[in-house]
């Protein structure tokens, strides 16, 4: 399989070398979090300083011992070297049964900088600060971007046809070694399966399987519509389901700390305030529709939204659902004090669509970018002080 560096993920490993938190990568599962570990690696080996590297694999059987954790808190201290800087790296830390108890020890001890992998049912980003007693450091990794797809394919032109089977495949690496769309979700599908029953019914017991996957299937089939766990739970009792608005919530928290979902809670521009009712979900890669749901219904300008929904966190933005009065922007992004609102479409070439994406954003007084990113296939341009710009264009950054 080839490998790309991720240069913006290993940037912020670099940025965090020496600092005292135990630095910890999430994301769903094959997303790269192991690569990206043995591309900081090849950095570390790269300083002109003494480094003591100890990498831990515990998925290779040469580390088959350590799955005790005494054992593997006695290896780590028999690996320190006094006078040089020791750094502990530990790939997939969760095949070690009570792993947390040997690393704060390790941590209490100050004697190694630490970074640790493991799939996601046992390092969620909602569990690092019960796990571990001293500050943790979240390098959150995601699939795949538009960009890095282009760079693992070499593509240097003819983006458009990359970008609409890019759309059709998504960003899940470990697909692009299979020649045929059919095997590329044959390959997602199963991630798809493993994350629900290995990582998510074992882990939390859950009994009723059909029903945990309806729900997870419905939110695919509904990504960019507003729901709540009580509307879910009313449509599928009408599909003959008792469960109940509880469960359906306990499901969705489930499949967020999987990093298959992600929230987008809505906010009262007016009221410059979140709202509690009703938010949208948005898939960490939109392969998974697909190779699931099928492809008969594309739905591009969903699709299309995810995708951007996507990029936006990549690039370190917090992404809302725009409220105001009756109309509804697709994306509120801030950034510390930055802030960009934009409506996601797919053809504007129609007038009444046109005026449909850019009617929210003229209503918007503040004096915010406002931004319509479409499948233009033209270059940027303004329109009454919004930006429209081709998706396409706007994703190669």
């Amino acid at each position: 399989m080839q490998l790309i560096v991720r240069k913006e993920y290993l940037n912020e490993l670099i940025e965090l070398y020496g600092t005292p938190d135990i630095k910890v990568i999430t994301g769903i599962r094959r997303s790269g979090k192991s690569v990206l570990l043995q591309e900081f690696v090849s950095y570390l080996k790269s300083l002109e300083e003494a480094v003591n590297i100890v990498m831990i694999n515990l998925q290779e059987l040469e580390f088959d011992h350590l799955l005790e954790y005494h054992a593997l808190h006695k290896y780590i201290l028999d690996q320190h070297k006094e006078g040089m800087t020791n750094v502990l790296l530990i790939d997939e830390v969760q095949l070690c049964p009570q792993f947390e108890l040997a690393i704060n020890s390790i941590y209490t001890k100050g004697i190694y900088d630490i970074y640790i992998t493991g799939s996601n049912a046992f390092l969620l980003s909602s569990d690092l600060a019960t796990l571990f007693t001293g500050r943790t450091m979240e390098i959150k990794v995601y699939p795949f971007s538009f960009a890095e797809y282009l760079t693992y394919y070499g593509i240097t032109d003819r983006y458009d046809e990359a970008f609409d089977q890019y759309v059709r495949t998504g960003g899940m690496p470990g697909s692009y070694v299979y020649k045929t769309e059919d095997r590329q979700y044959d390959y997602v599908r199963d991630v798809y399966s493993t994350i629900l029953i290995r990582d998510l019914v074992e882990k939390y017991k859950i009994r009723n399987k059909s029903e945990f996957t309806n729900i997870s299937e419905f939110m695919m089939d509904n990504i960019g519509n507003l729901l709540s766990p009580n509307n879910i739970s009313k449509t599928l009792k009408n599909d003959q389901s008792e469960i109940t608005r509880k469960t359906v919530s306990k499901y969705i928290g489930y499949l967020e700390n999987a990093f298959l979902f992600y929230e987008a809670k809505r906010y009262d521009l007016k009221g410059k305030k979140y709202l509690a009712n009703n938010s949208k979900y948005y898939l960490c890669d939109t392969s998974f529709r697909y190779a699931v749901n099928g492809t008969r219904n594309m739905d591009f300008e969903r699709v299309y939204e995810n995708i951007v929904y996507l990029e936006l966190r990549r690039r370190g933005y917090e992404v809302y659902v725009g409220k105001l009065y009756k109309k509804e922007v697709d994306f509120v992004a801030k950034k510390r004090e930055a802030q960009i609102y934009i409506q996601v479409s797919d053809n504007i070439s129609d007038e009444k669509t046109f005026e449909r994406e850019y009617s929210p954003l003229l209503a918007i007084r503040d004096a915010y970018p406002k931004m319509i990113i479409a499948r233009t296939h033209h270059e940027t341009y303004d329109y009454k002080g919004v930006q429209v710009v081709d998706i396409c264009r706007w994703l190669r950054g």
